[in-house]
């Protein structure tokens, strides 16, 4: 098991977090928290010394002042492919170009835990046809877990027709749903946990707080 950098989640979903060689995604509107979740998951391995990638459509500074705000220092940081200030850039246009550079990442550090932690999915799915995405993301995850990696990708909720989304969950051991529940003036941040390898269906919905000293995950009664 990998921990997921969030005590409370770990807790959810059985003991130690996510299971080991496992890809999984987390999907949800704009501005709700899934970054901050990779972030905890990818501060996490850096301070337990393992190999963590993190590829982005964003700058890297965005990425890190981001961090800050969830109350990550910037002491250990993880390898970047981004859109400006890493040494390999991240183009939205070449989805072959991203998958080879994940994959030569990894097999650099075979014998190393290695995290990849990616915002790309949905930017290159609005670019790619969705057959040379299930393709790539399929041979990609396919050659991650025979090494020692877990892969946490995030996905947009909102910008993309569900069957896109139910096509793409597909390939994931473990898939994720965060969401705002609305009830007049009320509004309350909510998850489940659709699916995770090793675990038997977890139904019913969870709340959680996002903050700077971290994320915390309750029962939510309704």
């Amino acid at each position: 098991m990998v921990s997921t950098g969030v005590p409370s989640l770990d807790n959810l979903l059985g003991s130690d977090g996510y299971p080991d060689r496992s890809a999984i995604l987390v999907v949800g509107p704009p501005g709700i928290g899934k970054e901050a979740l990779g972030y905890w998951f990818v501060h996490s391995g850096l301070v337990q010394g393992d190999y963590c990638l993190y590829a982005t459509h964003r700058p890297v500074t965005d990425v890190l002042r981001d961090m800050k705000g969830v109350g990550i220092g910037t002491e250990l940081v993880p390898e970047w492919i981004a859109s400006a200030g890493s040494n390999v850039r991240c183009n939205l246009r070449d989805i072959a170009s991203i998958s080879f550079e994940i994959k030569q990442a990894i097999h650099r550090n075979v014998g190393r835990r290695v995290r990849v932690a990616t915002d790309v999915l949905s930017p290159l799915l609005v670019l790619n046809p969705l057959e040379s995405m299930y393709n790539y993301w399929s041979q990609l995850v396919a050659e991650l877990k025979q090494q020692d990696s877990v892969l946490f990708a995030l996905a947009e909720d909102g910008m993309h027709s569900p069957n896109v989304l139910t096509t793409m969950e597909q390939l994931f051991d473990g898939v994720i749903e965060m969401r705002l529940y609305e009830e007049g003036l009320a509004i309350t941040p909510l998850f489940r946990v659709k699916k995770m390898l090793g675990l038997p269906p977890l139904h019913g919905y969870f709340r959680f707080a996002v903050s700077s000293t971290g994320m915390e995950v309750t029962p939510h009664v309704h």
